[in-house]
């Protein structure tokens, strides 16, 4: 039977982290739940503890958080989740994501929200496109179809860990998918659900600074993947 971690980065997500958590162990499927505080300067630490997550620090950078997660996992671990601590995705599906990685017919399995139902206003037209044009430009490059850079995905870790991640901050999940691609992962692409954020706010899609921030980041990332 697999052992399955969860890792959760979160930066002050005081108010849904506990849910998050919660959601996760209600699932019956991880052996662990890590939530990596990213430097927050509220109660999410805290809550995430009471909740039964186990915690870890790591300084201000989506993918640190992601790099300190991978390296506080348990020696037992032999797959690995990420989701976000905002609330927004459904943790009732991390079987769907889980069971094609536990029965060894894939490596790497991301859920995407563009295929699967989205709650008014969980995602707005910026994310959708860029989503929807990675793709278009990994099936290029590599000929494998991607819709989106959700989140939400789970990995073999000793896949993870050959894919050696370099990317410190919000260009985390579209290196994973490209060198998933190019290094011939068995990679599956299925649906699944999506929620307007549970509180806090939108470190990305809520203000324009935010949002070219990542854009750049996501930008910079494909282009040094894509001709490293």
């Amino acid at each position: 039977m697999s052992s399955i971690s969860v890792i959760i980065p979160a930066l002050d997500e005081e108010e849904p982290i506990a849910g998050v958590v919660r959601e996760c162990l209600a699932t019956g499927l991880p052996n662990e739940v890590i939530v990596v505080d990213n430097g927050s300067t509220d109660r999410t630490a805290e809550r995430a503890h009471e909740a039964g997550a186990r915690v870890v620090t790591a300084p201000r950078g989506y993918g640190r958080a992601c790099a300190a997660g991978i390296r506080g996992l348990s020696p037992e671990c032999d797959i690995v989740v990420f989701l976000d601590g905002d609330g927004s995705d459904v943790p009732a599906f991390m079987n769907q994501l889980v069971d094609p990685v536990a029965h060894g017919t894939h490596d790497f399995v991301i859920g995407s929200r563009t295929r699967g139902q989205r709650e008014p206003g969980s995602m707005n037209l910026q994310q959708i496109f860029a989503g929807r044009l990675a793709g278009l430009i990994l099936r290029f490059l590599y000929g494998v179809r991607y819709t989106d850079m959700s989140p939400f995905r789970a990995i073999r870790r000793d896949a993870l860990e050959r894919l050696d991640m370099r990317e410190q901050t919000y260009g985390w999940n579209l290196e994973m998918q490209m060198k998933a691609a190019r290094d011939g992962l068995r990679v599956l692409e299925v649906p699944v659900n999506h929620r307007r954020r549970a509180g806090g706010e939108s470190k990305v899609s809520g203000t324009f600074r935010g949002t070219f921030v990542a854009g750049s980041r996501i930008v910079a990332t494909l282009v040094r993947v894509a001709v490293g």
